[in-house]
């Protein structure tokens, strides 16, 4: 572990504020938020596809919407099915 991430971890600073791991929180079966991400691969009412630095996001549902994107984070609303991630690695 390199002094950088020894600091981050004494000072208890969550990984996502100082990599470029992605953040997942899901609300139910109605909200999807990514933080971290990189841009917008694909995005249809059924499908979206999110591009991060560690892997694809691929979202499946009905109705989706993107909301309150921002450069570090985007909110996907609608019926959301399923998700997986297809790691770059």
């Amino acid at each position: 572990m390199n002094l950088k991430n020894k600091i981050n971890k004494l000072l208890e600073i969550p990984q996502e504020i100082y990599s470029n791991v992605p953040k997942i929180i899901i609300t139910g079966f109605d909200e999807m938020i990514i933080e971290n991400f990189k841009g917008i691969l694909e995005y249809e009412d059924y499908f979206v596809r999110v591009n991060t630095h560690i892997g694809i996001i691929n979202i499946n549902g009905f109705e989706l919407k993107l909301e309150n994107m921002s450069n570090d984070d985007i909110k996907v609303t609608g019926k959301i099915e399923s998700f997986d991630i297809e790691r770059l690695e």
